[in-house]
């Protein structure tokens, strides 16, 4: 995905690294870059949203079970491949 505009971070990487910013897994700078760069995209601002949002209802309603290594790399497979389809 990219909203046309220039950015010092192309839009694919920001969303890329969505989860890990949600997940408070990136170091400083990195969440710097994702706030900066979110902060002037709003298609990446509402895809981020969108992400937010699914992280919070997974949350409420498995918070308690833990996904496995595997069901994890799946999910994330998934993810990327229909992604990948949708910017096309």
């Amino acid at each position: 995905m990219s909203c046309g505009n220039h950015h010092d971070i192309d839009c694919r990487e920001i969303l890329d690294k969505v989860y890990t910013y949600l997940d408070g897994e990136l170091d400083e700078n990195n969440c710097g870059d994702i706030r900066h760069h979110l902060d002037e995209c709003h298609p990446c601002l509402k895809e981020y949203g969108l992400e937010q949002v699914v992280k919070q209802l997974v949350a409420k309603h498995c918070g308690c079970d833990q996904a496995s290594d595997d069901l994890r790399a799946k999910v994330l497979s998934r993810i990327a491949q229909v992604r990948s389809e949708l910017a096309r």
